[in-house]
């Protein structure tokens, strides 16, 4: 994966995770969803080396693991594709097993 193509998809998970903030959605969701958008605004807004990208990446993604569902299903549509994503970085990297 190019630079390039990792800085487009964490811009996408950004975008997912953004598009929950303003969705009425369960209050323990929303905070796990809170908390791993302010890390996805940093690593897409960021000039971060490939390997801190990562590091948050995983981080994400298991502030993502942590939400059962939102209560929204639009919010739910999001939270799916932004753990996509996650997966989808983290295995075109390397980093994490298929």
């Amino acid at each position: 994966m190019t630079d390039e193509s990792l800085r487009e998809r964490a811009q996408e998970l950004h975008r997912h995770l953004e598009a929950t903030a303003e969705l009425p959605i369960d209050r323990t969701a929303n905070r796990w969803l809170g908390e791993a958008e302010a890390v996805a605004a940093d690593v897409a807004t960021s000039d971060l080396d490939r390997t801190t990208v990562l590091e948050r990446v995983e981080k994400i993604q298991h502030l993502l693991a942590e939400v059962d569902e939102t209560g929204h299903e639009g919010a739910d549509d999001h939270l799916e594709a932004a753990m996509e994503v996650c997966t989808e970085i983290l295995e075109d990297d390397g980093s994490t097993p298929p």
